[in-house]
């Protein structure tokens, strides 16, 4: 699950460093099985977690109690994350870890429980499992991945003169991205009173992901400054924004509003997003999903929980960890908030196969991720670094929608911060 960070700034080299300093023992103790615990579960935004998939788990393990605390952005919970691994206490029992800056944890595996088990072999997607794996140590547990849709309002797509049932707007934006910007200007020449897209910076993400080395060489060198896809996909997006866009940062207040107010028409639609939705625009009625994506297909985020091991109940957390990811739960998450699930044993699953969305007008969401999963090509090279140059570069578009830089002036701040990482 991606949860696109907040302005906040990745944190400084004093934490990184402290972080080497910190003992790499448990120090959990055994936990009988009628002991009575609480564990903390610390998430971000929307997993699909409810309070009854946590009370099944409570009468299943009548002396474990769940709290779930939810952080309101990903960068909120990597700023927690990092500074209370350095200090070595505070984290919760199970920690969630979005994809983007699991790189930078792996430097420190050994403050992690190995979640591995012989029963839990092979059960997530390969890549999934391995961008969590460090010298055969499983250090996250895979929840969703983040095949892409198109979301839409259908009746400004009528009002402005377009298609307006979900065929009719795959086939419309069937193409490349400068197909999705032209479409979108037809749309804003017929002045609905809404944007086509919410903001500049949830677009590019969508660009990012179609790339296999867009920031980063697979050694990790870094090449965001000088690779001309990167320069042309961050102009090409704020061209289009200056028309298109509402302008508005994405999980800001004000987007947040936009979305309960329907102040844009379309938005990059990664599958963990339908609950994001559908949880701030409850009265919006026309929200619909285009079995479409620019470009063809694109993966965005997806996430891990974790066991730090400075927890007290190390096993009964490993515990709870693997049983939130099992395709079982993870079914019951894409139901909930349409995280899509990264457990092969998930997807023969007539719950999730069958699965349709009420809110987006019955759409059948599990036929449709499925075949957003399969268009997904690409799976980009994400180095310890990749977290912070998204982070430049999103603050650079910020700026420039924000009007308080040109393009280029921006561009050219954006380039400084990256070499000053």
């Amino acid at each position: 699950m991606k949860r696109l960070r907040s302005a906040g700034r990745i944190l400084g080299a004093a934490v990184i460093a402290a972080l080497t300093l910190a003992g790499c023992g448990s120090t959990s103790t055994p936990v009988a099985d009628n002991t009575p615990i609480t564990l903390t579960l610390a998430t971000f935004n929307k997993f699909g977690y409810s309070d009854q998939m946590l009370a099944a788990y409570h009468a299943a393990h009548p002396n474990v109690t769940v709290v779930q605390n939810i952080a309101a952005t990903s960068q909120a919970a990597q700023d927690n994350m990092f500074t209370k691994l350095a200090a070595g206490s505070g984290l919760g029992d199970v920690e969630a870890v979005e994809v983007d800056w699991m790189p930078k944890l792996k430097q420190y595996s050994n403050l992690f429980v190995d979640l591995s088990t012989p029963a839990s072999k092979g059960r997530w997607l390969d890549w999934k499992a391995q961008a969590a794996t460090v010298n055969g140590r499983l250090i996250g547990a895979g929840t969703d991945i983040g095949p892409e849709a198109i979301c839409y309002r259908s009746a400004p797509f009528i009002k402005a003169g377009l298609a307006g049932d979900p065929a009719g707007v795959a086939q419309l934006l069937t193409g490349d991205w400068n197909n999705y910007y032209s479409v979108g200007q037809r749309f804003t020449a017929a002045h609905t009173g809404v944007a086509w897209f919410d903001s500049a910076g949830a677009t590019f993400q969508g660009l990012a992901n179609q790339y296999s080395n867009f920031f980063e060489k697979s050694d990790g060198t870094v090449i965001a400054t000088t690779n001309p896809d990167v320069k042309n996909a961050f102009v090409s997006v704020l061209n289009a924004s200056s028309g298109s866009s509402a302008h508005l940062q994405e999980w800001s207040t004000d987007w947040n509003a936009g979305l309960a107010n329907g102040a844009w028409a379309t938005m990059l639609c990664p599958s963990w997003m339908l609950g994001v939705i559908s949880g701030n625009g409850p009265k919006i009625k026309d929200w619909k999903i285009a079995n479409v994506f620019p470009n063809g297909g694109g993966n965005w985020g997806g996430s891990y929980l974790t066991v730090p091991t400075q927890g007290k109940h190390a096993a009964a957390a490993k515990e709870l960890a693997l049983w939130l990811t099992a395709p079982e739960q993870q079914i019951a998450a894409f139901v909930t908030t349409g995280n899509y699930p990264s457990q092969v044993g998930a997807y023969t699953n007539p719950a999730l196969t069958g699965a349709m969305n009420p809110y987006f007008n019955n759409a059948p969401i599990g036929q449709i991720f499925a075949d957003r999963a399969k268009a997904v090509t690409v799976t980009p090279y994400k180095g310890i670094k990749y977290a912070a140059i998204m982070q430049a570069v999103q603050d650079g578009l910020t700026r420039v929608e924000s009007k308080k830089q040109s393009i280029d002036a921006s561009w050219a701040q954006v380039v400084s911060d990256i070499n000053a990482l």
